[in-house]
């Protein structure tokens, strides 16, 4: 075999290889002698095919498997020779074959690059600690009643008020333009007794503030208009009326927060049930605490990562990124930094969030297999475990799908490691820790 360096340019390597036809010629007949011993064909005996039926029926198929052989072969060991870490699979074009003749093809590839190790002392990142207040705890208690409350009928004659539940049947009707009479009913635009909280969240804006002083068999028309940023596009931005007919009103009946109210949810009593709720707000004011640090060690890290990437990593990347940028503006919901800017100055700005990423998966990965950091079985399992979890009455099919589809476990993988990574950074970085009101630690990640 022969290989020559056709190019050399940063991570970019280029070779063109020369497999003797002599040696494609030998692995050939090798294949129809061995295949000549099993086949089996109606007329022969066993292992007494002759050489040419056997050249007739299968040369062609055979060759071309030789070839792909013979590619796969000589590709590895250009790789291997040379001590080459590619990024990316190797791509490789047939330049010349002729039954006969040398096989040459020629093979470029991107390394992976020499990744520099930071100092870790000398990074320094702030930790940021909050505890939920007597305050705090109380609301969660009310918002826990607030999920748990009943609906009692309302018996008297009189309109909704704010907070109450009016049961009603709308229909929908698109109006194109102002003063322009109502369309047909469009697709979802219907309901039939329906319980609205009257002045409550998760309507179009505008459609249950509407509804108040509505009284039982009255009908409204209501008049409100979707979002531009609306999901379904063909109502984003339009106008709609709702003819609206209340059918009966409920008020809702708080429960008391008491023993009573903690037994109703499987607590002994209410002092086991505040316990719950505090550790369950120590637990999301302690992952904002962690979001907030872990973006500060990255963009520390981000900082004084300085080394060239692989241009495929960047723009495969890059070209997921720009699939859900584009389904964006299909659909007219861009981020606010975002609108207005055309698409060569988005794409220019997503690329350099492309590189960087890779830049730091590509640090992250050094800096884990340089100290031996890696995700245990018993890790996997258990991420595995807690993935099933979330499909009940389904676990054993999760777990099946993970076992015949590996890669769907190393997605499950990566995450583990790098969290790993990170602790491992956060011990030799210099931390800092300040306490502070959940609210500004909510702040901090939010930005």
């Amino acid at each position: 075999m022969q290989v020559t360096e056709v190019a050399n340019e940063g991570l970019k390597r280029a070779y063109t290889v020369v497999v003797p036809a002599g040696d494609i010629a030998a692995e050939r007949e090798r294949r129809l002698a061995q295949l000549g011993r099993e086949l089996r064909l109606p007329g022969f005996r066993p292992g007494k095919i002759p050489p040419k039926v056997v050249q007739a029926r299968y040369g062609q198929a055979v060759m071309g498997e030789v070839l792909e052989q013979s590619v796969n072969t000589a590709t590895q060991q250009v790789v291997t020779d040379r001590g080459l870490r590619p990024a990316l699979q190797p791509k490789v074009e047939v330049v010349n074959f002729a039954d006969g003749t040398d096989l040459e093809f020629k093979v470029e590839l991107e390394l992976m690059p020499e990744v520099p190790m930071p100092d870790f002392a000398g990074i320094e990142v702030e930790r940021l600690k909050a505890e939920p207040s007597e305050e705090q705890v109380a609301k969660a208690l009310e918002q826990i009643a607030q999920r748990n409350r009943k609906l009692d009928d309302v018996t008297e004659t009189r309109g909704a008020e704010k907070g109450e539940v009016a049961v009603c049947d709308f229909i929908g009707r698109l109006v194109e333009e102002p003063g322009a009479e109502p369309g047909e009913p469009f697709p979802g635009g219907s309901a039939t007794d329906m319980p609205i909280e009257v002045a409550g969240e998760g309507f179009i804006p505008g459609f249950t503030e509407q509804l108040e002083g509505i009284a039982p068999g009255e009908t409204r028309t209501i008049e409100v208009s979707f979002p531009a940023e609306y999901g379904a596009k063909d109502l984003a931005g339009k106008a709609a009326k709702f003819e609206v007919t209340c059918k009966g009103l409920k008020k809702p009946s708080l429960p008391a927060i008491d023993d009573e109210f903690a037994k109703t949810l499987g607590f002994e009593e209410l002092g086991k049930l505040r316990e719950v709720v505090t550790q369950s707000l120590q637990q999301e004011y302690d992952g904002l605490s962690r979001l907030k640090v872990k973006r500060a060690l990255l963009d520390a890290l981000a900082s004084r990562a300085d080394f060239a990437v692989p241009e495929g990593m960047v723009e495969a990347e890059f070209g997921q990124i720009w699939q859900r940028i584009e389904a964006d503006l299909k659909a007219g919901r861009l981020d606010e930094d975002d609108k207005g800017k055309d698409e060569a100055a988005l794409r220019a700005e997503y690329r350099g969030i492309a590189e960087r990423r890779i830049r730091l998966g590509l640090l992250l990965s050094e800096i884990g297999r340089t100290n031996n950091i890696s995700v245990t079985a018993e890790e996997l399992g258990r991420a595995m475990r807690q993935e099933a979890a979330r499909y009940p009455g389904q676990e054993q099919q999760v777990m099946e799908f993970f076992r015949k589809n590996p890669q769907a476990a190393e997605n499950l993988r990566s995450p583990i490691f790098e969290e790993k990574v990170v602790d491992f950074m956060l011990e030799l970085a210099k931390v800092t820790e300040r306490s502070v009101a959940p609210e500004e630690l909510s702040t901090a990640a939010a930005a």
